[in-house]
């Protein structure tokens, strides 16, 4: 068995609320867990307007699947218009 957890902070430009940033972000871990099957949930930055972090886990019985499936989460996020991807770093568990 193999897992990661990799966390990703992001920049909400346009987010002029709380309100508009929670929509953003539930978009995104609703995203990711429904394409990917991944778990997902915010893991950070949750009183400020323009920033999150989003944290992800994978496990499978390869490292190249997990591995696989990080790069797809991070090509999902980075082609999201409404989110600047700042950061990201991945954590192997197993």
């Amino acid at each position: 068995m193999h897992a990661a957890a990799v966390e990703i902070e992001i920049r909400i430009p346009d987010a002029q609320s709380l309100k508009d940033r929670r929509q953003v972000v539930r978009s995104l871990l609703d995203g990711a867990r429904h394409r990917f099957g991944v778990s997902a949930a915010e893991v950070g930055g949750q009183d400020t307007w323009q920033s999150a972090t989003l944290g992800f886990a994978v496990v499978a019985s390869e490292a190249r699947l997990v591995d696989e499936q990080l790069d797809a989460i991070d090509r999902f996020l980075w082609s999201r218009p409404e989110i600047e991807v700042l950061d990201g770093e991945t954590h192997w568990l197993a």
